[in-house]
Order: structure tokens, then C-alpha cells, then sequence
């Protein structure tokens, strides 16, 4: 357990903001498998301002995701501090945060996301002006660098906390590299000991014992999952059982991930209409398919399902047939 702010996170395993990802359907049927914190994909100031009818949907919560993380993302002081004021007055959401990590170019170029990292000036100016006109905590998802050149961690999280920012969840990758190589948790220790803030380590946590490790390693308060969760919400759960019972609990079966993929579409339909979710949903079942064995034909027949009995059938199709060929094994055997 931890604080941000004075809000209480029940366990150190945090759901990372993922773009296009992290709506609420998807975060709700995390937190349910037991994530301390879950964080909403960034939305852009501007469009928070704009009234975007897309963005405000996006800014849907449900009280059960509690307590949740909402991030914004944008790089001029007046605006970020307007949607940070409409975030804190306007929705339930309990943490304000602030995406500077993210690497994608139509990002940077607006002198958003990852592009603060080569200014520990701004990041202060930016952060104080968010934090000095909002309630809600204000906490920062940065990565270590924008290159191995340009590696400010220290002095952007130090920023960070002078400008009155309540915690720090950080990437182990520069800006360069993308979602590439290694993430160095070096860095992530060298933060963690230079401020007094929570810091929440992100990057290369694929298993539950990754998550111990980057715990032990580098002392962070939390550990921050994403691609690692994707289809698999039993990732969540296996760490958080590992973390606090030292419990490897073992892998979910084929029909235990087909009906969490089940209720996540329904979420999903709920939230978007069956048109729209379904076309979502492709790329989740994917993930959800992921590891399975003899799952390439089903993955790619997802992908042609427009409705949601399609994609039920289908996936009640592969099940049974899953099933059916471990009950022949078994029997052979």
C-alpha cells in the first residue's frame, strides 16, 4: 500500500495508461482482477476545452474502477491548466496526471508528451501551474530521457516534486527507443532515491517476478503494468498474489480467458455501441487468443467479425475445439 496525495492505493500493481487501450471497459474488467491503481488513456487538453464529443466520452468512469488516474497530455501552460481545472471540477476521476513519455511523433511535435523531458525548467513551470489550481493530486508519467544524450530523469523528477507533484510513474526507456531494447532500472533506482515522492517503476514487468524484481532492485513504491496486461488481466492478478503471498497461481485455461474476452466486448458495447466495440474488440481478442495453442486461424477469422454473436460463436467454436483435443490427448494418454 501507498499514497498519492491522500488518496490510499491498496497494492503496489498499477495499470498503465495505454492509448486506445484503456478505456473503461478494459480498466474496469482489470480492476477487477485487483489492480492497486488504474490510469485512463491520455486525452488532449484541447480537445477537453473543445468539448470534443469523442473526448468527453473518453472521460467516462465508472465508480467501480476507483480509484482511478485520468492523463492529460498537451504542451502549452494555459491550456494544460484549463483541462486540468475541467478534469478536477467535472469528472470523478481522483489523480490529475500528466503524460510526458509519450514518444509518438504527432505527439512530440506539438511539444507535448515526451518532448518536456529536455527541460526540467518547463516541467516545473508546467506542473506548478496544473497543481497550484486543482484539488485532486497531480502526478507525472514520464520516460528517463528523450535520448541516451539527453537523460534528465533526476532533474525532471526533483521538477517535479518542487512543483508540488504527488507522485511520478516512470518509463525505463528514452524517447528514442521507442518500445525497443532494454529499460534500465538503474535509472528508475537513481530517481526513486532522489526524491520523497512515490515513484512508480514501468518498463520490462512482464511476469510476476519481474514485478519483485523491479521492487527489490529499485526500491519503487509501485509497479506500473501495460502491454503485459493486454488480454491477460490474470497478469494483475498473478502479481498481486506473488507480491503479497509469495503464490505463483497458475495461467488461466482457453475457456477462462474466452469469457473474460466475453464480458470485456459487452463492456465495450456498452460503452460504444456494437459497431463500433466490435471493430475495438478485434484487436483485443487477439491478445486474448495470444498463446493459446493453435490459435492463427481463429486470430485472423477475428478480424472479419462485425457483430458480437460472430465473435462469440467463434470463440465458443475455438473453445470447445481447444477442449475437445486436451480430453482426446488425455484419454490417448
Amino acid at each position: 500500500m501507498f499514497h498519492i496525495g491522500d488518496i490510499e492505493i491498496k497494492n503496489k500493481v498499477v495499470l498503465a495508461p495505454m492509448a486506445g487501450v484503456c478505456n473503461s471497459a478494459f480498466r474496469l474488467t482489470v480492476k477487477e482482477f485487483g489492480a492497486g491503481l488504474v490510469c485512463a488513456e491520455m486525452v488532449s487538453d484541447k480537445a477537453i476545452l473543445f468539448k470534443n464529443a469523442k473526448t468527453m466520452n473518453m472521460l467516462y468512469i465508472d465508480e467501480r474502477e476507483k480509484p482511478l488516474s485520468l492523463q492529460i497530455f498537451g504542451g502549452e501552460k494555459e491550456t494544460l491548466v484549463e483541462a486540468a481545472k475541467f478534469v478536477d471540477k467535472h469528472t470523478t476521476a481522483d489523480i490529475i496526471d500528466i503524460n510526458m513519455g509519450c514518444p509518438v511523433p504527432k505527439i512530440t511535435k506539438c511539444d507535448a508528451g515526451a518532448k518536456w523531458l529536455l527541460d526540467p525548467n518547463k516541467i516545473y513551470d508546467m506542473v506548478s501551474a496544473v497543481a497550484s489550481e486543482v484539488d485532486k493530486p497531480v502526478t507525472v508519467k514520464m520516460r528517463i530521457g528523450w535520448d541516451d544524450e539527453h537523460i534528465f530523469a533526476v532533474d525532471n523528477a526533483r521538477a517535479v516534486e518542487a512543483a508540488g507533484g504527488k507522485a511520478i510513474a516512470l518509463h525505463g526507456r528514452t524517447r528514442v527507443q521507442m518500445y525497443e531494447g532494454t529499460a534500465n532500472w538503474d535509472i528508475i533506482k537513481e530517481v526513486k532515491q532522489s526524491v520523497g515522492i512515490p515513484v512508480m517503476g514501468n518498463g520490462d514487468v512482464q511476469t510476476p517476478q519481474d514485478a519483485k524484481r523491479m521492487l527489490d532492485e529499485t526500491g519503487v513504491d509501485g509497479v506500473m503494468i501495460g502491454r503485459a496486461a493486454l488480454g491477460n488481466p490474470w497478469m494483475i492478478y498473478r502479481t498481486v498474489q506473488y507480491l503479497e503471498h509469495g503464490k505463483l497461481i497458475d495461467e488461466p485455461s482457453v475457456r477462462d480467458k474466452m469469457d473474460v474476452c466475453k464480458l470485456h466486448l459487452d463492456r465495450l458495447i456498452a460503452l460504444k455501441g456494437e459497431n463500433v466495440a466490435v471493430r475495438e474488440m478485434r484487436k483485443h481478442a487477439a491478445w486474448y487468443l495470444k498463446g493459446t495453442r493453435g490459435n492463427a486461424t481463429v486470430r485472423n477469422s477475428v478480424n472479419d467479425c462485425n457483430t458480437r454473436n460472430d465473435m462469440v460463436s467463434l470463440l465458443d467454436e475455438f473453445v470447445l475445439e481447444i477442449e475437445a483435443k486436451q480430453q482426446s490427448n488425455a484419454q490417448a494418454g
